[in-house]
């Protein structure tokens, strides 16, 4: 597969700068794909297209405050992405930071923003890292004194909204750009899809039959990760951490057992529950990381309907949905709400695929 397949032209208008005014006042895109019958609802509407004996699947990764802003001693202001601890030390973070050109290694930066005085310290490149842009780094509050970085991060830290969203993230993002099921800190992005639900939309679908239940997989910056090679097969997802519960996979098998479908809200969702099928061909639980790629062609074993936001072109999410529902029919659909209107990316409209 060629990486210009998976392309489309989406004009700068239709990429949504802020949220609905209401999370489940988002347009929605209803597709099913055995009758190619496409009608266009709000996701309040769900009700409408689930039926008793249905099992939505969310993740409940919650995004972290990861964006992080420093000065260094000549006064140079410096952005610091924190990712995720590091495998090498129980006081360090992978970051990715911007510039970084200039940095030196065992560089000391006053952090932005804290009620106390923080220290910020370049240890080096990841050796593991793709990116030449990509650090260890530890968060001190004196030298030698190590400060835990979730306190840091609530204190100091930003919203690290995704690069299109092309304003800073203000206190309405604080809430917005996290789902109301978040309970998992770890995720540096949203799973967006699940942007869309309120308490009150899930307990609504709760009272019609409409099961519920939760993994986790902490949405890492391969999100966001442009895939650079022609050859689609040649490009490699970096590994995002996961844990999938016994109890999940209990409703996952009594969903099937009964006839209803396996909802993946969010593709997040699908890339856990599809890394979790074991050889046999059963769904496990178990936690580890998983750079599952789901491209066409892919066996989907798991899933059986897919509630998504809609994606950037040339990107592995784009190429899920395509694996999911066929690649010219998802380009069709794309075009289809382009032509209407819908807003996309992170805070725009959903597409339900059944």
């Amino acid at each position: 597969m060629r990486l210009s397949d998976f392309d489309y032209e989406l004009p700068p208008a239709c990429i949504a700068q802020e949220p609905a005014p209401e999370r489940d006042h988002a347009r929605l895109l209803v597709h099913e794909r055995e009758t190619d019958r496409t009608r266009h609802r709000r996701v309040c509407d769900l009700a409408e297209f689930l039926r008793p004996g249905d099992l939505l699947v969310l993740n409940d990764t919650r995004v972290l405050r990861s964006r992080l802003f420093a000065r260094r001693a000549s006064g140079g202001r410096v952005e610091f992405l924190l990712l995720e601890p590091a495998p090498d030390s129980d006081r360090a973070w992978t970051a990715l930071v911007h510039p970084a050109r200039r940095l030196q290694v065992g560089e000391r930066l006053e952090l932005e923003g804290a009620p106390i005085t923080m220290l910020l310290r370049a240890r080096g490149r990841n050796p593991d890292g793709s990116a030449a842009m990509e650090w260890s780094v530890e968060l001190e509050e004196s030298p030698g004194v190590a400060v835990d970085a979730a306190l840091v991060m609530e204190r100091a830290g930003h919203v690290p909204l995704p690069p299109y969203v092309e304003r800073p993230a203000d206190a309405l993002d604080g809430a917005r750009y996290q789902t109301v099921y978040a309970a998992s800190p770890g995720a540096v992005a949203a799973p967006t899809a699940g942007l869309h639900f309120t308490p009150e939309l899930l307990t609504r679908l709760e009272g019609l039959g409409v099961r519920r239940a939760t993994l986790t997989l902490h949405v890492g910056p391969g999100t966001f990760q442009p895939v650079k090679n022609e050859r689609v097969e040649e490009h490699r997802l970096r590994a995002e951490r996961y844990e999938l519960s016994p109890a999940t996979v209990d409703a996952v098998q009594t969903t099937r057992a009964r006839g209803g479908r396996v909802v993946a809200v969010g593709t997040t969702v699908v890339r856990t529950l599809e890394s979790c099928v074991d050889a046999g061909g059963e769904l496990v639980p178990g936690r580890g990381s998983t750079d599952l790629f789901l491209r066409p062609g892919a066996r989907f074993r798991v899933v059986d309907a897919l509630l998504t936001n809609f994606h950037l072109p040339r990107s592995t999410l784009l190429m899920l949905v395509c694996a999911f529902a066929g690649r010219e029919r998802v380009l069709r659909l794309y075009h289809e709400a382009i032509e209407l209107g819908y807003r996309f990316y992170s805070y725009g409209d959903a597409m339900l695929l059944l």
